[in-house]
């Protein structure tokens, strides 16, 4: 078995696409910050005392998509052409879904994942002088499109 991030002598190396031609590709991450009733109260009437954390955490998601080859060492520099991070506030906290778009040589799940974990500590940043006990749960990939592997959907997602 050949591994695509290491060399010949096992070092990481960043594997090297400038061969492939650039396709429309997609991905669609989700996740979740469980919280307790007193931040959801906060958050449903506005009273989060630094300010409205939806709008910043959707800002956030957006920015760590378009960052995530400066925090993950061997991902690609890609072009993010299209990124949308949706919040769904519920009972027990925010749900949390981002689709990143691009037309390039590798694919966006890593930037769609990216965007939904900071997103989620965008919203505890926020939230935390409320309740220190809110928590991230459950990030993950829900679906890509594009690219040699063609698409995949997580089933039960």
């Amino acid at each position: 078995m050949s591994f695509t991030h290491l060399d010949d002598a096992g070092n990481a190396r960043m594997v090297d696409v400038t061969a492939k031609q650039p396709t429309v590709r997609a991905a669609t991450a989700r996740g979740f910050v469980r919280c307790g009733a007193d931040v959801v109260a906060s958050l449903r009437d506005g009273t989060v005392p630094k300010g409205d954390v939806l709008a910043v955490a959707r800002i956030a998601g957006i920015q760590g998509a378009k960052k995530c080859a400066e925090l993950l060492p061997l991902a690609h520099v890609i072009g993010v052409h299209g990124a949308s991070v949706d919040l769904r506030l519920e009972d027990e906290g925010v749900a949390i879904e981002a689709t990143v778009r691009t037309a390039d040589r590798t694919g966006v799940e890593m930037e769609a994942l990216t965007a939904v974990s900071i997103a989620a500590l965008a919203i505890i940043d926020m939230v935390k002088g409320i309740d220190k006990s809110v928590e991230i749960e459950n990030v993950r990939l829900i679906a890509k499109e594009g690219g040699r592997s063609g698409s995949w959907v997580r089933h039960g997602s």
